[in-house]
């Protein structure tokens, strides 16, 4: 009988012993399959280029293929809300620009693409800022915007593209309106190029972008960079001053990009992929890259992209509401 005992008691042991192992066993053996990277925007833009190059150099490190899988649709929600949906074991994360976190406010979404913006979804890295930049075409006879203003005050007719109602250079253009005294009017567009084709075309008068995707035509003298929309000059365009030193000090606005995973990814997974990706993004080739896409690395820990996400969220989402921005 006392052997019997000892056998059992060993024999819990045994079994508690590698009950309490097999966690660490299997976040040790993470990525054992490959991972997918979700993009909610069609291939061929920024946010598709991006996450393509930081993909191929992290399945090096990993030792394991790393996709991007794109599913636009709806403003960017469903690509999001697939991924909040997903499995929280680190084989399914999600790249984004900033929309994600203003989607929801402008879009009427449906319960399949609705998320939780600041709760439902673990923080990676911050990848990137892109600054905004405003553009005219030069047939509108402003080379600044202390002329644009003057312009629409005179009682010019003006346009703006944007990418999209409820896009941060959708808010930016109205906020630079409200802070001006004009009614520049918006024309949104779905998606960066059709935007910009048309600018340059001179079907619209002027567009907020992103920097990268107009730098070639701003060489040519093609557009005009009028503005840009972050706090400070960007190190890409220095020549070209900010809102706040042409008067308007509260009119920020900016792009960011960033990964993010299901809520509930182990913190070991999230840890694992922050240090490879703070390390892709030091690189001077990843530099020079995301250099073309008008984008500077950020990187940091975890909460650098948390507290970002929801500075936007407080600061973003009041504007929204002021302004009265909504997206059909």
């Amino acid at each position: 009988m006392k052997a019997l005992r000892r056998q059992l008691t060993l024999g819990a042991l045994a079994l508690a012993c590698g009950l309490a192992i097999a966690p660490a066993t299997a976040q040790a053996t993470y990525p054992a399959k490959p991972i997918s990277i979700i993009v909610s925007y069609p291939p061929g833009s920024d946010t598709d280029s991006i996450a393509r190059m930081l993909a191929e150099r992290l399945a090096q490190r990993l030792n394991q293929p790393v996709i991007v899988d794109n599913k636009p649709g709806a403003g960017g929600t469903l690509g999001n809300s697939f991924v909040g949906r997903a499995a929280h074991d680190g084989y399914t994360l999600l790249f984004t620009p900033n929309p994600f976190t203003t989607a929801p406010m402008v879009l009427r979404l449906s319960p399949a693409a609705s998320y939780d913006v600041l709760h439902g979804f673990e923080p990676i890295i911050q990848i990137a800022t892109q600054p905004l930049v405003l553009v005219a075409h030069p047939g509108v006879g402003a080379k600044s915007v202390p002329e644009m203003v003057a312009l629409a005050r005179s009682g010019k007719t003006l346009s703006y593209a944007s990418p999209g109602a409820g896009s941060p250079m959708h808010i930016a253009g109205e906020w630079l309106n409200r802070a001006a005294g004009v009614k520049i009017t918006h024309v949104p567009y779905r998606g960066v190029a059709p935007s910009v084709n048309d600018v340059v075309a001179g079907h619209v008068d002027t567009a907020w972008v992103t920097l990268g995707v107009v730098s070639q035509y701003t060489s040519q003298g093609r557009l005009l960079p009028l503005a840009i929309g972050d706090a400070s000059r960007s190190p890409l365009a220095p020549q070209v001053p900010t809102l706040a030193e042409l008067g308007y000090k509260d009119v920020v606005v900016g792009a960011w990009n960033g990964f993010f995973a299901p809520k509930g990814t182990p913190m070991e997974v999230v840890r694992l992929l922050n240090g490879h990706l703070n390390e892709i993004i030091k690189s001077p080739e990843v530099v020079s890259k995301l250099a073309t896409f008008g984008a500077q690395p950020v990187g940091g820990a975890p909460e650098v992209l948390a507290k970002t996400n929801a500075t936007e969220y407080q600061v973003m989402g009041k504007l929204i509401k002021d302004l009265a921005i909504t997206a059909d």
